[in-house]
């Protein structure tokens, strides 16, 4: 059983990704300047979430559907670790070494933490091990204090289980009916909520969210690639990357006594329009050894940037609270965060991500 040789990539899948990782970052930087939802730039790119599990539920149907009868569960789980946990290991080492930069009011615990108690943090969130609200170490009540975005990446562990033990057994109909199911929950969520932020906190509302948010999203990505339903669409690349754009900066949708009108929002970009994009990102073609770079190196760059993210944002949160900075008044400091997310993420995929994946692939 050999399967060091992965199978070709979609182009514009690893593309998108990349375009909904800088998305997920410029809502970040925006954060710090927003007063509530109504006026948070970038409104709607916290959905880019959602749509990585869409585009993850793809993938993995894609990658292992037909491997089943060559690979066990073990190779499978050893192939994922491999593939996703040194980045997570990455960003709570980066997490440790600025945590005590971002000590503000908006953070007052950071300042009292000893050093112990920070290393055991560490250790916890490589080991994706979360903790409860009651033992918050910032004042986020985070699962992952030193580098929030990593809850979803345990959402992701919990559905390539689910795939693993079980619904890669499930037929089309099952699938569906799965599917459908979660689709619901979903519609529910959205409509009652208003939105679906949430899913960083080990407490019941925050688990009804994050399984929510999860469920549905990649299991129809699933449910999409064995469907084998394409759409073909002439520069699908541009025209994928726009519209998802597009629905990410939407402002928020209705007032403070309307929020099903945002929930219903989120609900057709969650349930309709993603797996649309992926669908079409899927049946495209990228034409031109430009676009196709492009693609590979978004691709490349969107997991690291996703996960080395936060940790420069806590700072830059910290330091725009104390100072009660508008955006306008930040200056340079928006934008020194970005460029120095995309610096750090390009390091750590050059010198640390990718060999040590070529490394750990010849283990299996």
């Amino acid at each position: 059983m050999n399967f060091s040789q992965p199978k070709p990539h979609y182009e514009i899948l690893d593309g998108l990704r990349g375009v909904a990782a800088i998305m997920v970052l410029g809502f970040h930087i925006c954060e710090a300047y927003a007063t509530s939802p109504f006026d948070q730039m970038l409104n709607h790119a916290y959905l880019a979430v959602d749509f990585f599990f869409v585009l993850s539920g793809f993938v993995i149907g894609y990658a292992y559907d037909d491997r089943w009868g060559r690979m066990s569960i073990g190779n499978f789980l050893k192939r994922r670790i491999f593939r996703l946990h040194p980045m997570v290991v990455f960003g709570t080492i980066l997490g440790v070494a600025l945590f005590y930069f971002s000590a503000s009011t908006i953070f007052p615990l950071v300042a009292s933490v000893p050093l112990w108690k920070l290393l055991l943090y560490a250790v916890l969130g490589m080991l994706l091990i979360p903790t409860p609200p009651a033992a918050d170490i910032r004042g986020w009540q985070e699962m992952y204090t030193l580098d929030a975005p990593t809850w979803s990446l345990a959402f992701e562990y919990v559905a390539n289980l689910l795939y693993a033990l079980f619904i890669r057994k499930f037929s089309k109909t099952l699938l569906a009916i799965l599917v459908a199911l979660a689709a619901y929950a979903t519609l529910h969520l959205t409509l009652t909520q208003g939105d679906v932020i949430g899913g960083w906190a080990l407490d019941a509302h925050h688990l009804r969210f994050g399984f929510t948010r999860l469920m549905y999203p990649f299991f129809a990505g699933l449910l999409l690639f064995r469907l084998g339903k394409v759409i073909r669409v002439p520069r699908a690349f541009l025209w994928c990357s726009l519209l998802l754009v597009a629905v990410l900066v939407v402002p928020r949708v209705g007032g403070e006594n309307s929020v099903w009108m945002n929930g219903l929002y989120e609900a057709a970009i969650i349930l309709i329009i993603f797996p649309l994009i992926v669908a079409a990102g899927a049946g495209g073609r990228v034409k031109g050894k430009l676009t196709a770079r492009l693609c590979s190196l978004l691709g490349d760059m969107s997991y690291p940037v996703y996960l080395v993210n936060y940790p420069l944002c806590y700072v830059h949160i910290g330091w725009v609270t104390d100072n009660k900075y508008t955006f306008a008044e930040a200056g340079w400091a928006p934008y020194a965060v970005f460029a120095g997310t995309l610096l750090i993420a390009y390091i750590a995929l050059k010198c640390y991500d990718i060999p040590l994946r070529k490394w750990l692939r010849k283990l299996l």
